[in-house]
């Protein structure tokens, strides 16, 4: 992204349905592998403390079965990457970097009192529709899997791009007389992707599984259990169960939990007991420096002397 996107050189190396997007938008290129790399970040930071920690993201576009085959995984990814995609657009039409678009459109309904709408807007309608655009090219083009999967993977995409929409809210800034705020100017912006990504977390663990059956002339996601609750637009959905992801198994893309750090202290999904699976863990002291007695020097430093301490850390067998 430290580059300028060139058409031959760039655009050959993505799949065949976005390469087509890609060369009419070589301009968008820079934002969209910012938004992939921030989705890496996020997904790892958002399952640190899980038995699955989303390392396998770091393959990407060289997904495992764990980001394959239809997994709950998998469709945090989706939602999270369609989400990131299409707020980097977004902001990158309000900041002036795409020459094609700009401010996102004024709000329709009037300002709150004491204030106005001006600004700039992050154009969260221009970056739905192009983000849409390249993340769901290969599930539209009918490639990347069975229909099934397919279906699947627009819908977490869809999701993802929904709560992102939900997200848009109202920033002021303060206008006066030493900073008495008599006039507020107002925008819509969206939120830090982290905020998507907690969001996306929940709905997450409480993902439903689905088929893809006919239903009246076409086929739809419908519960796999009959008794579950109606999938809905807002709900992330899978296909398959996920392994437990305590030993490794190629086969399913576990990478297992061995020598995987943990708490002893907690009773969430980081503690021993849990991020270990039953198997147990080893103990041990590392000591570190670290900057103590700290004490400010006139005029302007602050001096401080290196202290050793010995950190107690846990690792699973």
């Amino acid at each position: 992204s430290g580059v300028a996107w060139n058409e031959s050189q760039h655009c050959r190396l993505l799949a065949p349905e976005q390469l087509q997007l890609c060369r009419r938008h070589l301009e968008v290129m820079p934002s969209i592998v910012r938004a992939a790399r921030r989705t890496q970040a996020l997904c790892q930071q958002s399952f640190a403390d899980m038995r699955w920690n989303c390392s396998s993201i770091q393959r990407a576009p060289s997904f495992g079965p764990d980001l394959l085959t239809g997994t709950r995984e998998a469709a945090f990814v989706h939602a999270l990457a369609a989400a990131a995609v299409a707020q980097g657009i977004a902001r990158s039409c309000a900041s002036g970097e795409l020459p094609l678009c700009s401010c996102g459109p004024g709000p329709s309904e009037p300002p709150a009192p004491g204030s106005r709408w001006g600004g700039c807007g992050d154009n969260l309608s221009h970056g739905l529709q192009l983000g849409a655009a390249f993340t769901d090219g290969p599930a539209r083009a009918g490639t990347g899997g069975t229909p099934g999967l397919r279906a699947v993977n627009r819908h977490n995409g869809a999701v993802g791009r929904a709560v992102l929409s939900d997200s848009l809210d109202t920033r002021c800034k303060c206008h006066g007389v030493s900073g008495s705020c008599s006039v507020k100017t107002c925008w819509k912006g969206l939120p830090d992707l982290g905020e998507i990504a907690s969001d996306l977390k929940s709905r997450y663990l409480a993902a439903l599984k689905v088929t893809h059956r006919l239903v009246g002339p076409r086929k739809q996601l419908i519960p796999k259990e009959g008794d579950a609750r109606p999938v809905t637009e807002m709900d992330l959905v899978y296909l398959i169960n996920s392994p437990d992801y305590c030993t490794p198994n190629p086969q399913l893309g576990s990478l297992g939990t061995q020598d995987r750090p943990c708490n002893r202290s907690s009773v969430g999904s980081g503690s021993c007991d849990l991020l270990c699976c039953g198997r147990g863990y080893n103990t041990y002291t590392e000591e570190v420096q670290e900057r103590c007695h700290c004490r400010y020097r006139w005029c302007c430093s602050v001096v401080c002397r290196r202290c050793r301490r010995s950190l107690e850390k846990h690792v699973c067998k």
